[in-house]
């Protein structure tokens, strides 16, 4: 392996010790629905977040609320030392995707002895939570 390889794989597993991924798959849910819930918890803090779930009114708000507790769940797992992060509000959900899972085709009747069909969709969820960038170039307060 070349060198500038290596220092890319050690670069993305030092990302990937900081970052945890949680997965739902098969969400009886258009992808479409849970979008919207989706939206809203992108790039926030995750406390934040779980009090967005757990007062919205839509159904998938549910589903992710679950799931997210799950990935904070492995974000601490994975970071036993930095516990601190998490209650000052560091740990932020990075990316949120949602992409449509398989779809189950039924059929309807119709008018004038036709049939309809219904597509019931569903979805598949990643959600990856990590810890907030330090900005370097933060000004320094100069005292008078």
């Amino acid at each position: 392996m070349g060198s500038r390889k290596r220092e890319m794989a050690e670069r993305l597993k030092e990302i990937k010790k900081h970052t945890a991924i949680a997965k739902l798959n098969d969400v009886p849910t258009s992808p479409r629905k849970m979008r919207l819930v989706a939206d809203i918890i992108r790039g926030v803090e995750v406390n934040r977040a779980l009090d967005i779930l757990k007062y919205s009114k839509k159904e998938a708000s549910i589903r992710l609320e679950k799931l997210l507790r799950s990935a904070i769940a492995n974000w601490e797992a994975k970071n036993e030392a930095d516990r601190k992060e998490l209650e000052n509000g560091n740990v932020i959900v990075e990316s949120i995707m949602v992409g449509p899972g398989r779809q189950l085709k039924r059929i309807r009747t119709a008018p004038q002895g036709r049939a309809a069909r219904i597509r019931k969709r569903s979805n598949h969820v990643t959600i990856v939570v990590g810890t907030k960038k330090k900005e370097n170039n933060q000004p320094v307060k100069v005292e008078e």
